[in-house]
């Protein structure tokens, strides 16, 4: 059986949900909850829906992080659909191989996108064409994030090292 791993909710579109599973399911409601679409269809298959992040910038754009660890695999995986998830495309980039946790968008500049993988915290200026290291921050595993609407700060939840506020601005 399949265990809800994530679940987010547009904040552009009210009822717009998004819903990943353990076992590489990922669905999609336009109506609250009333019905639901699987959309995994182009994802790699059976890896562990980590996060999914649905666009403040635009209605039908969300993004995906899966994890392979119940393969004994460590690759990254990122992707972003611009259709409610009916067709992906990686955003990997020239990131190194690393188990993707979380992806997140800003909710000021729709090309700034952050990763937390394995081995520490990423950014990205260009939609994840390129991806830097950022280094105001450990080499730790990163688990969780989201940037504070009123501060403009990237907070980032670790494995093992607390949590970590970083200025954006």
């Amino acid at each position: 059986d399949s265990t809800i791993s994530t679940l987010a909710e547009s904040p552009v579109k009210f009822g717009l949900l998004y819903v990943g599973t353990d076992d590489g399911n990922l669905w999609v409601s336009k109506n609250g909850g009333g019905s639901w679409e699987i959309i995994n269809g182009e994802l790699p298959p059976n890896r562990w829906i980590s996060s999914v992040f649905a666009s403040s910038h635009e209605e039908a754009t969300v993004f995906v992080s899966l994890n392979g660890y119940r393969k004994d695999e460590f690759k990254t995986y990122l992707y972003e659909s611009n259709d409610y998830g009916k067709t992906w495309k990686s955003i990997k980039g020239d990131l190194p191989e690393s188990v993707a946790n979380v992806i997140i968008q800003d909710p000021v500049n729709a090309d700034l996108l952050y990763a937390g993988l394995d081995h520490g915290t990423y950014i990205s200026l260009d939609r994840g064409i390129t991806w830097h290291f950022f280094n105001k921050l450990l080499n730790v595993a990163s688990y969780d994030m989201l940037v504070h609407p009123r501060e403009n700060e990237l907070v980032v939840g670790t494995h093992g090292r607390s949590v970590f506020v970083a200025d954006i601005k």
